[in-house]
């Protein structure tokens, strides 16, 4: 989760130093369930194929921006799911890149499968001194920020991060919970070490049918670290399993509001899936930028790969 940046610049840039460690944010969640919880590998029951990207308050120089693309399949010989995913975050002076591998065990639980899931990620944070800017620095001829644990060039450090989670899927409901960033590694800068906070992800998602030609997907997905707690609620429309549409609201914390977003999207064919979403900022930040723009890809293989047995359940395609 972001904070609200309450200076256009300086805090902009400085607060990636302090925030930067959080988590980027999405508004079409639903769709990357693999990106925030390790045990969701291999329920979209073929291979899968997802990529996306987001720039958020496009009116702000330095803006947030991301993009991700990840894969994940079952292993129906043992009951598992395994994924792979590359995510690049930017904001301000801060660019994180990740590579992240998944796996998870799969077991039959009622109607529905219950997964258990691990995940490891190598982590590389860039800090560009040269766009930081401070109250007291000297930016006439040269960078001088006046403050030595601030840098004036590129420095570079990487760090390794565990995750771990669980995963209900069934036709009607889905559930998860993960915890990212177990151990709180630190990243080792030169000058300062800044920590990856622990934060814990909490999901759940419906699938109801209304009649034989429209699904109502409604969902919420909560992220806290316990010092703050962000909440996101959003319902999805489905007609004929082809083009859907919806809205999600989000909390800047769990008192006050931060945006809304409009979704979108659509099937090319039996195998694409295409999906958009569109914020518009509720709190004090929207004098400044009033909207944010994201887009996701889904490519789904739709054929078993392998041998093994697969579920004993019938899962409903039009599940997001």
């Amino acid at each position: 989760m972001r904070k609200r940046l309450p200076i256009l610049f300086t805090c902009l840039l400085l607060g990636s130093l302090l925030w930067g460690q959080q988590r980027p944010q999405y508004s079409l969640y639903m769709f990357n369930k693999l990106n925030w919880n390790p045990a969701y590998a291999g329920l979209d029951h073929s291979v899968s194929l997802t990529g996306g990207l987001r720039t958020q308050w496009t009116d702000i120089a330095y803006n947030p921006q991301s993009q991700y693309v990840n894969v994940h399949a079952p292993l129906l010989f043992i009951s598992s799911g395994i994924g792979l995913g590359i995510e690049n975050d930017e904001l301000g002076a801060e660019r994180t890149t990740s590579i992240k591998l998944s796996y998870n065990y799969q077991m039959e639980l009622g109607s529905g499968l219950l997964t258990f899931g691990v995940g490891g990620q190598m982590i590389q944070k860039t800090i560009d001194g040269s766009i930081l800017r401070t109250p007291d620095g000297n930016y006439e001829n040269i960078i001088d920020h006046q403050d030595d644990l601030l840098p004036i060039v590129n420095e570079n450090a990487t760090g390794m991060s565990f995750s771990a989670g669980v995963f209900y899927y069934s036709e009607q409901i889905e559930a998860g919970f993960s915890v990212l960033n177990i151990s709180e590694p630190t990243i080792d800068f030169p000058s300062f070490q800044p920590t990856l906070s622990r934060t814990y992800t909490a999901y759940v998602g419906a699938n109801i049918e209304l009649n034989s030609m429209m699904t109502l997907h409604p969902s919420v997905m909560v992220l806290s670290d316990f010092q703050q707690t962000q909440p996101q609620l959003s319902a999805i429309l489905r007609y004929n399993d082809n083009i859907f549409g919806g809205a999600s609201l989000r909390g800047y914390n769990q008192n006050t509001l931060d945006a809304v977003s409009v979704i979108a999207g659509f099937k090319l064919g039996e195998n694409i899936t295409f999906g958009y979403a569109y914020d518009i900022s509720l709190s004090g930040l929207k004098v400044i930028s009033n909207q944010s723009h994201e887009i996701m890809i889904n490519y789904n293989l739709n054929t078993s790969l392998g041998k093994g047995i697969p579920p004993k359940i019938i899962y409903n395609p039009r599940n997001l």
